[in-house]
């Protein structure tokens, strides 16, 4: 995982993170060079054809259908025809689907297309089909095909949920084929998209041209600080040398399996964001990026990637759950959103091990929540004070704070180096390291608490201060 970097400082680059290297290294000219001719042929035609005007071509709202058209020109000119078949053929079968409105043949029609992407031979066979030797040309492949179906099945549900009429297939293929989304994502749901994409009235507030360029600054600024990380703290390759691992202390393995959650989250807030600001320039509201991973010590607001769980909880999590205060429907929403999340990544045995432990983690949040709300605990607790009542959650907070980690290193690591963190930490290192790191991390809890209540209590003036 290493090679030359910085000649100049002799330094080698960490290259292990095959992603990050793809978008701002490898191919980083191409894809800006995409992004950068979506905006531009936008603005063309623009000033061709007015916002309102009335053209042949377009009509008088043709802003989704120049995004459309450029996005199938670059799948065309990058993938080639036989890719855009395919894709128009899955579209054209899912919305075939929409058309008879049950929810549950839409998402089982949906689920076999995306099964046939993801699980051989289905995906070597239709991958055969599209010829070419780029580097690129598996990650696109798979990337494109991956969120297109995303993309169909919440079109799929949505028509479903419209009570008059359908939606129309061009309404699909300009969601499906608006190229910023398209190969990376992220995904937004068909309401969002649809609802925003059609708005005729396209004003800036006042500063927010001023918000997109500090975003694009700050972007810049975390891409360079990655590189310097890159080439001076091997964070992704060491773990893969266990032997080397064992050598070190308990707090080294641990920061840097933190070190590790930390990197994946900034890589996916720095891809999306970075995806998210040309969407921006397009009046578009795209999906946040995720949480920082310090600010987590909770498994129902963990994600890496906010527009898939923005997705899975809108279509299956919350739709199962409802208010998720029922054991059993907490158990068989989380099941099949981990069923769901599991066929989308890629089923492999690091991937099942991934999903057991955390729908494991999020039931488990829930039996704890609701045992400790039964009526001794609850009137014990409602005895104390509001900061005691704080420091007994962040002790457990503290605890589920590192299940996250040693649970979601399975995936951006290796199960052999999660178990070695593991064993570490709560074994080998028993009292001494257990303890500190404990203590160490219930204060950050204690801090992260803290500045949610005074956000709280700022969000609380500010909605009696408006006026009735």
């Amino acid at each position: 995982g290493i090679k030359p970097g910085w000649h100049y400082f002799g330094r080698k680059m960490d290259v292990a993170d095959f992603e990050w290297a793809m978008w701002f290294t490898s191919f980083r000219n191409v894809i800006l060079f995409a992004l950068s001719g979506h905006v531009l042929f936008a603005k063309l035609c623009s000033m061709m054809v007015p916002q309102g005007g009335v053209s042949i071509f377009f009509g008088p709202n043709h802003r989704s259908v120049v995004y459309m058209l450029y996005g199938i020109l670059a799948v065309l000119g990058t993938m080639g025809s036989t890719y855009l078949m395919i894709i128009l053929s899955h579209c054209v079968v899912l919305y075939s689907v929409s058309l008879a409105k049950q929810k549950w043949l839409c998402f089982v029609s949906g689920l076999c297309s995306l099964a046939s992407f993801k699980l051989e031979p289905f995906s070597t066979w239709q991958s055969g089909f599209v010829t070419g030797t780029f580097d690129l040309q598996d990650v696109l492949f798979y990337g494109g095909s991956g969120f297109t179906i995303m993309r169909c099945m919440s079109f799929a549900l949505e028509n479903c949920e419209r009570k008059e009429g359908n939606y129309s297939i061009f309404n699909l293929l300009k969601y499906n084929f608006y190229l910023p989304f398209f190969f990376f994502g992220p995904v937004m749901t068909f309401d969002r998209f649809h609802t925003q994409v059609g708005t005729s009235e396209l004003r800036r507030k006042g500063d927010e041209m001023w918000n997109i360029r500090v975003q694009a600054v700050v972007h810049l600024g975390a891409i360079v600080v990655v590189d310097i990380f890159f080439h001076f703290f091997y964070i992704l390759t060491l773990p893969s040398d266990i032997k080397f691992m064992n050598q070190l202390s308990d707090w080294a393995l641990a920061g840097l399996a933190y070190s590790n959650l930390v990197y994946d989250w900034v890589k996916a807030a720095v891809m999306f964001g970075v995806i998210n600001t040309f969407s921006r320039l397009d009046h578009l509201d795209p999906p946040q990026p995720p949480k920082c991973i310090t600010m987590l010590y909770v498994f129902a607001e963990t994600h890496f990637d906010r527009g898939i769980n923005d997705w899975l909880c809108r279509y299956v999590y919350d739709y199962i759950g409802g208010e998720h205060k029922n054991i059993l429907k907490e158990l068989l929403a989380t099941i099949a959103t981990f069923l769901v999340t599991t066929l989308w990544l890629g089923p492999c045995e690091i991937v099942y091990i991934w999903s057991i432990c955390n729908c494991f983690g999020l039931n488990f949040e829930l039996w704890v929540q609701t045992f400790f709300g039964l009526k001794p605990f609850a009137s014990i607790e409602g005895s104390l004070s509001e900061a005691m009542s704080r420091r007994i959650r962040g002790f457990f907070g503290a605890v589920n704070f590192w299940a996250i980690v040693l649970y979601n290193i399975l995936a951006l690591n290796s199960l052999d180096f999660a178990l070695l963190v593991s064993e570490r930490i709560l074994f080998t290192g028993f009292p001494i390291s257990t303890l500190s790191i404990w203590f160490i991390t219930y204060c950050g809890v204690q801090l992260i608490k803290e500045r949610e209540r005074l956000l709280a209590i700022e969000e609380e003036k500010g909605d009696k201060e408006k006026p009735e």
